[in-house]
């Protein structure tokens, strides 16, 4: 069963008397458990679309199911409930309380939900999350007092608090140095394969897209290609050195 299903998705926008259409009628499936990567140049639409993934705006048209659930019918009160509940995000910078533990910052996101844990609870889910990601031993750490790269992994735990089924990362790796960010894209592929965590990953970058599953290619507000990343990639190097020789 799909765990997301976009059908005919449309997306404008109306800046003062304009309409400028982002997406022109986008349809996918992901799986349960699938890493993806969606990539596409600036403009393409991947940004707007993964907005609407993690329901931080919603579609002008068209049907998006999460989890069983058609979103696209839900008021922006109820859709900041499934986000709260059913998404992860992780951003290109930490976005990290500076004075506040490791494990008080990854505990934060449970002040904002329905859980109703108690403080005892909410200390041992946030040890639970921050090892696996393998920062057991830096749990009263500032973030000054760490890498970038735990850095990131302190966020991806603070996204896997609530214990979504999708993470969201739009440019994870994009502050890290190339080695630090091999170690990410590594530790997102170990969740995806030992928790089964539906990750997409929002990226520019080819060398970060080839790890993983699928590739799903956008330009002009539409999925153009899509495939395993030696397929998908391959086609989109292809296609750029044949349109710079014939420059």
């Amino acid at each position: 069963m799909s765990l997301i299903k976009l059908i005919d998705i449309y997306k404008t926008y109306h800046v003062g008397e304009m309409d400028v259409p982002v997406l022109r009628g986008v349809s996918a499936e992901i799986a349960r458990g699938e890493l993806i990567a969606l990539v596409g140049a600036s403009g393409s639409g991947k940004s707007t679309l993964m907005n609407l993934l993690g329901c931080l705006d919603h579609a002008t048209s068209g049907d998006y199911w999460l989890d069983g659930e058609n979103v696209s019918t839900l008021s922006s009160d109820q859709r900041a409930m499934v986000r709260n509940r059913k998404i992860g995000f992780v951003f290109q910078s930490f976005n990290l309380l500076p004075r506040t533990s490791a494990l008080a910052n990854v505990i934060m996101p449970l002040s904002y939900t329905a859980t109703h844990l108690s403080d005892r609870e909410a200390r041992e889910r946030g040890e639970e999350m921050l090892k696996l990601v393998g920062l057991e031993d830096r749990m009263d750490h500032q973030p000054s007092q760490l890498s970038g790269g735990q850095q990131q992994r302190v966020a991806i735990a603070r996204a896997l608090i609530n214990r979504p089924p999708v993470l969201l990362a739009d440019e994870p790796t994009g502050n890290l140095d190339s080695r630090t960010a091999e170690d990410v894209l590594r530790m997102l592929q170990k969740l995806n394969r030992e928790a089964g965590i539906t990750v997409i990953i929002v990226t520019h970058d080819v060398s970060v897209a080839r790890h993983t599953h699928r590739v799903i290619r956008m330009k002009d507000g539409v999925i153009i290609d899509e495939g395993a990343p030696q397929q998908v990639l391959t086609s989109d190097a292809t296609g750029a050195a044949q349109t710079a020789a014939a420059t």
